[in-house]
C-alpha cells in the first residue's frame, strides 16, 4: 500500500504516535488511550500489520487469559519514514 494511504487515517496516525512513545502496549490499553472502538482499532492495526509496520504478540500472564501486545516494527524502513513524517507534521501544527 502507498504510504500516503497508510497515513491518511487519523486513527492510524494516532496509533503510530502512541506506539512510537512506548516499546509495546496491550491492545486494550491502546484502545483506551485512543478512545476508539475495538473493531475500528483492530481493522486499522491489521492494515498496519499487513504492511509490516506493527507486530502482534500474544502472552498469557499468570491468572489471566491471553493478552494481545502491539508494537512498532522499528526495523521496517516504512515505519521509520512514517514516524519521521508524523514528527514533521506535528512540528508544523505546533508552529501554526
Amino acid at each position: 500500500m502507498n504510504l500516503s494511504k497508510v497515513i491518511a487515517s487519523c486513527l492510524r496516525q494516532n496509533i503510530l504516535r502512541e506506539l512510537s512513545r512506548t516499546r509495546e502496549m496491550r491492545m486494550m490499553k491502546l484502545n483506551d488511550n485512543l478512545r476508539s472502538t475495538y473493531v475500528e482499532l483492530n481493522r486499522n492495526l491489521l492494515l498496519l500489520q499487513r504492511e509490516g509496520i506493527v507486530m502482534n504478540e500474544y502472552r498469557e500472564p499468570a491468572g489471566q487469559g491471553k493478552v494481545r501486545i502491539v508494537r512498532l516494527n522499528r526495523d521496517n524502513p516504512k515505519t521509520k519514514i512514517l514516524i519521521e513524517v508524523l514528527k514533521i507534521l506535528d512540528d508544523e501544527d505546533s508552529n501554526n
